[in-house]
This record gives structure tokens, C-alpha cells and sequence, in this order.
């Protein structure tokens, strides 16, 4: 769908990565194998500017806007879904530049000549984190943590902990930024889908001491994520609180659509070539039934696309009038998107019940597609019935719940508070 919000950056490195589709889609197979995506994969995308388009313009990137971010991670992911999750943890590294200006430098200082994302995160706003206590100069923190996606590509890792607020001083959670040799990556990723994504958990045995400069309160963490604005430049660093969440569920959310998309492709090509299995037509394209799970595939994505780039769209259109959402608008928003991306995943089960048996082969990119998709939307921040209930909760006159996990405590900017009281969710 065109849009006015799409920029000349955002257009190249999109254009860039549609290229790179066949490379992506060939070592996909192999990226399950290892875990990670391949560094020839790895290469590519970063030479492309994925990992760049959402760091900010004093660090050499494009700080890009969400529409932009919806076009390059949905490209991505029409090669392979892991390759489009890396895409989606890019967006992370607004994350640490909210922490204090020590820490982002030396993040910054190692990103220059760095193939793949400036730092990842794992189990930040979890229920189950690590554990900290203060000490000179800083915290001695140890534990272990799920879901550290792409920490095979990264030197920096940000990981959830908790204190007690009697010794720290504060909220009681906390994020530290952990350096590579701080931590072990454990050899447990074994998923039945993103297995290319390496989002391994990360582990502490026994206490490492992290400096204060490389520690936030997540008390202090969302006022500090809103001033980013006024510290960096890009249009993406113009978002106020509420349109930085939907920008991160959105990126995230862009991954399934580029998949149906990719998914349709390879039933295209697949269709027209493979003759049925019982049925005396020349091809599976040949048949009615094909036909219309093609059109009804289409629609499915037609819809998606329009559901999830028009959110995009309407996330420029207020950061460009400086305006933000309402909780309201933002969980209304986060339940409409998770209900496209499910539905780019019955397209994708479609088209692959359509072509049949065939498509059962690990070398065919259609059952990936189907195992990343499923992988995907059971995360527990885009999961359907939770978004519906907040929603249904307000829709029936009861008070949604305050945030999803209640690990973020809320102490926001006054000037970020919008008009409708709900809390923010985390």
C-alpha cells in the first residue's frame, strides 16, 4: 500500500533486502541447524542497513519512522522469519540509549565495525528475572534469562533483575547492560520454530559486578526512554511513549505479514509445477480449489497488510504533529494488529493444507513458514486472548488491568501523561 510516510532510506534498504530474498530464503534451513542466523546472512543484512535504520542519526543511522521499519522487517521475513526477528531486535537499541550516557557510549564505541545488533535484551520486563544487590560503585547481579534473541550476534545484552527496595533505594526491578564475557549463552533454543532467531537464554552462576552507569531502575526507565527525543535525532526519535510501544509491536508483528507474503510466493511457484496427488489435472494450480485458497490467501493478507502498514501510517502521522496515543487507542491498536498477524497465519496454513504433503519436507520454505508463524504469535506480548480481554474488560465497564506482568512500575514524565488514566502496558 503506498504511503506518504515511507522515506527514501527506508525505501532503499527495503529495496536492498527484497534482493537479498533468495540468499535469505536458501540458508534459512541451515540458520535452524546452527541456531543463528549465517554469517553470510548476517553479512548481507547488515551491509543493507537493517542494523542501522533504527540507531540514531549521531551514531551513523537513519532513525527511521515505524512505516519504514513495517517495509524493511516485512521484506526480511518474506526470505525467512529469523531473519526478520533480527530485523525486529534492531529496533532494541532505543533500550540502552535511555540508560545513562557512560554505558550508551560504550555500546556506541563497539557498534562502528560491529556486524549485527548493537545489544539484544532478555527477560527485561519478565515476571521471572535475575537478581541484583547494591555494592560500592555499582551491583553484583546474577541469574538467568529467557528469550536473549540474537545474543549469538551481539556484545551487549540487556537483562532483566530484581533488588530489595530497602538496600537499592528504589522500585525493587532494574535493567542492567551486561557485557559478552559477563555471561554464558546456554545451548537450549531448540523450538519448533524461529530456531534461526538464537534467542537463547543467557546465564550468571555466579555474581558479576555491573557498574552503576550500566543500571536503571525500571521506575526511572520510561520518563528517561521518553527524553531520547530531545537527545538524538531521526524522524523514529520523535515518538512520544505510547507510539514507541506500538512501533516495537508493530516491527514485531511486520514479521508475520512478510511471511504470508513470502508464503504465497512459494505456493506460486510450487503450484504451477506439481501435478495432485490423486485428482487427473496437470497442476495443483490447475485446480478450483487451489484457486480459491489463492484469492482467499490474497484477502487474508490484503487485510493484514492494510491493519497493521495503516497503524504504521497513523504512528508517523502523530510523531510528525508531535501527538500520542491514548492507552485506549494503544490497546485497541495491539489487539486489532495481533488479530492480522493471526490472520497471516491461516493464510499461511492454507496455502500450505492447499499444496499438500509435499510441503512437509524440511527443505520446503512453506512448513517453516508455518512452524515460525505459530512460534510467533504464541508470544506472550501479541497473544490474542490477553490483548482481548483488556479490551473486552473496558468494553463491559470493569478497569483493564494495569499492565501486562505488572513489571514496569509506573513513573512516568508528567508531561507524557495522557488524558485517559489507564496505565501504560509493559
Amino acid at each position: 500500500m503506498a504511503s506518504p510516510w515511507i522515506t527514501g532510506e527506508g525505501r532503499l534498504i527495503r529495496d536492498r533486502v527484497r534482493e537479498l530474498i533468495p540468499l535469505i530464503r536458501s540458508r534459512a534451513r541451515e540458520g535452524e541447524q546452527i541456531g543463528a542466523l549465517t554469517p553470510e546472512v548476517l553479512q548481507a543484512i547488515d551491509d543493507a542497513g537493517v542494523f542501522r535504520m533504527s540507531m540514531p542519526v549521531e551514531w551513523g543511522g537513519y532513525g527511521l519512522g515505524a512505516r519504514d521499519l513495517v517495509e524493511v522487517i516485512a521484506a526480511l521475513s518474506e526470505g525467512d522469519g529469523s531473519a526478520g526477528w533480527a530485523g525486529f531486535v534492531g529496533v532494541g537499541v532505543k533500550n540502552v540509549l535511555a540508560m545513562d550516557e557512560q554505558v550508551v557510549d560504550e555500546v556506541r564505541a563497539e557498534t562502528a565495525d560491529r556486524v549485527g545488533p548493537a545489544v539484544v535484551g532478555a527477560s527485561v520486563f519478565a515476571t521471572k528475572v535475575g537478581a541484583a544487590r547494591p555494592v560500592e560503585g555499582g551491583w553484583m547481579v546474577k541469574g538467568q534469562w529467557a528469550f536473549g534473541s540474537c545474543c549469538k550476534h551481539a556484545n551487549w545484552s540487556l537483562v532483566g533483575v530484581e533488588y530489595d527496595p530497602e538496600a537499592g533505594g528504589g522500585s525493587g526491578r532494574g535493567m542492567a547492560a551486561l557485557r559478552r564475557e559477563q555471561y554464558e549463552i546456554l545451548d537450549d533454543w531448540h523450538v519448533m520454530g524461529l530456531s534461526g532467531s538464537a534467542s537463547n537464554s543467557l546465564r550468571v552462576r555466579d555474581e558479576v559486578f555491573v557498574p552503576a552507569h550500566r543500571f536503571i531502575d525500571l521506575g526511572e526507565f520510561p520518563p528517561r526512554l521518553q527524553r531520547i527525543r530531545d537527545r538524538y535525532t531521526g524522524f523514529g526519535y520523535g515518538q512520544h511513549g505510547l507510539a514507541l510501544l506500538l512501533c516495537a509491536t508493530l516491527a514485531n508483528l511486520a514479521i508475520t505479514l512478510g511471511m504470508a507474503r513470502g508464503a504465497l510466493d512459494c505456493f506460486a511457484e510450487q503450484a504451477t509445477r506439481r501435478k495432485p496427488f490423486t485428482l487427473p489435472y496437470p497442476t495443483i494450480g490447475d485446480m478450483a480449489s487451489a484457486q480459491v485458497a489463492a484469492g482467499k490467501a490474497v484477502a487474508m493478507i490484503n487485510v493484514a497488510a492494510a491493519t497493521i502498514e495503516g497503524a504504521a501510517d497513523q504512528i508517523d502521522a502523530r510523531t510528525a504533529e508531535g501527538l500520542d496515543f491514548t492507552p485506549q487507542e494503544e490497546s485497541e491498536i495491539s489487539l486489532s494488529v495481533a488479530y492480522a498477524a493471526n490472520l497471516c497465519e491461516d493464510a499461511i496454513n492454507l496455502l500450505q493444507k492447499t499444496i499438500g504433503s509435499s510441503t512437509v519436507a524440511l527443505s520446503n520454505p512453506i512448513q517453516r513458514f508455518v512452524r515460525d508463524a505459530r512460534v510467533l504469535t504464541s508470544h506472550g506480548a501479541i497473544r490474542i486472548d490477553p490483548l482481548a480481554e483488556q479490551n473486552g474488560r473496558r468494553v463491559l465497564g470493569l478497569p483493564p488491568f494495569p499492565m501486562i506482568g505488572g513489571a514496569v512500575p509506573e513513573r512516568r514524565a508528567t508531561s507524557d501523561l495522557p488524558n485517559d488514566k489507564e496505565s501504560v502496558r509493559a
